[in-house]
């Protein structure tokens, strides 16, 4: 399937439209090197695509990658296919809510900025499924990303 660009975000994220006139956000190594909006680019290149159904969406997530790392957002949606597996369909925003997030959570940490969360204990009891998921998400982004994130981030 060919997409023509229509936006280039960064070197590994570009907004398309795809042969069914559907905006969508794709990423992949390198996709949009060297490449200009109303090109085509060949969908064997692309990583993960998103298309979502608000273009109020579309601009925020096309906002928030294009300032965020590819690992990053690689590592986000691995969790995100992981919370999926265990707790089923999420809400489309949480592609936006989690990426900014770790994004903004490594930064702090790499800053040396530590938010304890008061409410760790609570959320610990009141949502153990999501806790332990969590939980799995720092040990996730600690082998992809090499960052040791405090556990008042699980919550």
């Amino acid at each position: 399937m060919n997409m023509q660009i229509t936006k280039i975000l960064n070197n590994n994220v570009v907004v398309v439209i795809d042969d069914q006139q559907r905006e969508k956000v794709v990423m992949g190594r390198g996709i949009g090197f060297q490449k200009r909006a109303g090109e085509r680019i060949n969908s064997s290149g692309i990583e993960k695509e998103y298309a979502l159904s608000s273009h109020e969406l579309n601009g925020r997530l096309s906002e928030l990658l294009s300032h965020i790392p590819l690992e990053v957002m690689a590592t986000c949606d691995r969790i995100i296919s992981l919370a999926q597996e265990r707790l089923g369909k999420l809400q489309d925003s949480i592609y936006i809510s989690l990426t900014d997030h770790c994004q903004f959570a490594i930064k702090r940490f790499q800053q040396n900025v530590l938010l304890p969360n008061p409410l760790l204990w609570d959320i610990q009891r009141l949502y153990p499924k999501e806790f332990q998921l969590g939980e799995e998400a720092l040990t996730i982004i600690d082998k992809r990303l090499g960052v040791q994130l405090p556990k008042d981030e699980v919550g």
